[in-house]
């Protein structure tokens, strides 16, 4: 049984999603796995992990109108310690995921033809975010 572990730190965008799919993939060749799984762990409370759709643009900029609209900046948070979108983030990360786990199967990350993993920040600024990961199964 293989355990590999790695942090990777990647630099957000304000409000936007940052696809890792590359660095999980590199991650996955790195560690000798050919079958087992990649959990991938985000270490914040105001960015989150997804998979969504890599192919339409379009459905990033949908989730971010309804994520508007699910916590706005102006609902009278009483937690605004960090800014008026600190906890509207802390919402956001809530609805959505700090982890995710994706198949490794011959040795490749296993996602659906349409899918990535992204890092989703819900911060008005770019940040620098830590995600770990555990790589773990058979060569």
């Amino acid at each position: 049984m293989i355990v590999f572990q790695k942090i990777l730190t990647i630099e957000t965008r304000p409000r936007a999603l940052v696809d890792i799919t590359p660095e999980l993939v590199a991650a996955v060749t790195e560690s000798g796995v050919h079958s087992g799984t990649c959990a991938a762990f985000i270490e914040h409370t105001s960015a989150s992990l997804v998979v969504q759709e890599n192919a339409d643009p379009a459905v990033q900029r949908d989730l971010a109108r309804w994520f508007d609209k699910l916590a706005p900046e102006d609902a009278s948070w009483e937690h605004d310690t960090e800014g008026a979108d600190d906890m509207p983030a802390h919402a956001r990360s809530a609805v959505t995921r700090t982890s995710e786990v994706i198949p490794v199967v011959r040795g490749e990350l296993y996602l659906g033809m349409w899918q990535a993993v992204y890092v989703w920040e819900h911060r008005h600024r770019g940040l620098r975010r830590r995600v770990h990961l555990t790589i773990m199964g058979v060569s």
